[in-house]
């Protein structure tokens, strides 16, 4: 029932919506030009929080749009749309925050999103941050980024997963990560996702990549990150709606999604 919800939601409320709006961009890979949008102020409500980071050499490679904001803040309304269909959180909807590492109020926020970390030019304030966010209890959802050169023209050029394990040794000595399978709990804590080989990237090849990190390397305790490589989970709530993605891959897309904030918002 879940499932066939969801489906619905997606073919129908967003999908119509898709009308009145142009989801951040105008034509297939165009979002427009970038801005910044007011952050709202801390309420108790959930909010998603994506961070935002200073990127390396050629990282303002889509449009003019730096790497960490692909999709902002688009992609999260959708998800939180989804989120407030499905459950009782009550989420802001259209408040959609971007916050550094080192920014205090991020401990505020129990769920924090980065994306295209491939790109991203860690500071030792940044690595001190994650790694303090971690012990504190927060939870990380890593998105969209693949191996160095597995895309094609303009989306060949990312940096790859050595330079995102290079700041996460940084800021976590000696972390491991850890190989994901279906049977996570993360993937049955609200939806039941039995199957990984899902949401493929649209310009990269492959299938997608899901890894976690875990309180002191210990599977036996707290998931801390999880890692979605060589896929994009967010494009399929950016451009939901629109007809440029599959339905079916969409509606697996927002089932992580939802799995992902209730399990980081419930370990």
């Amino acid at each position: 029932m879940r499932r066939l919800l969801v489906a619905a939601l997606v073919a129908t409320a967003l999908a119509a919506t898709a009308f009145g709006q142009d989801f951040g961009f105008r034509g297939f890979g165009f979002r427009g030009p970038f801005r910044i949008y007011p952050n709202t102020r801390y309420d108790g409500r959930f909010t998603f929080v994506r961070l935002r980071y200073e990127h390396l050499p050629g990282g303002n490679w889509y449009g003019g749009w730096p790497a960490w904001s692909h999709g902002y803040p688009v992609a999260e309304q959708n998800l939180m749309r989804i989120m407030n269909e499905v459950s009782y959180l009550g989420p802001h909807m259209e408040d959609i925050n971007e916050l550094t590492l080192d920014d205090p109020e991020l401990m505020k926020y129990p769920v924090a999103y980065i994306i295209e970390v491939g790109w991203w030019d860690m500071s030792d304030r940044e690595g001190e941050a994650l790694r303090n966010y971690l012990a504190k209890g927060g939870f990380v959802i890593v998105d969209d980024f693949k191996v160095r050169g597995g895309g094609f023209g303009r989306f060949g050029g990312a940096g790859g997963w050595d330079i995102f394990e290079a700041n996460m040794k940084r800021a976590l000595p000696g972390v491991r990560f850890f190989p994901m399978d279906a049977s996570h709990p993360i993937y049955h804590a609200f939806f039941e996702v039995n199957d990984l080989d899902i949401v493929p990237q649209a310009y990269v090849a492959g299938k997608p990549i899901f890894r976690g990190v875990y309180e002191d390397n210990d599977p036996a305790k707290r998931l801390q990150m999880i890692i979605n490589y060589n896929t994009d989970i967010s494009q399929f709530w950016e451009w939901s709606g629109t007809g440029l993605r599959p339905i079916d891959q969409t509606n697996e897309a927002y089932k992580l999604g939802v799995n992902y904030i209730i399990y980081g918002l419930t370990h």
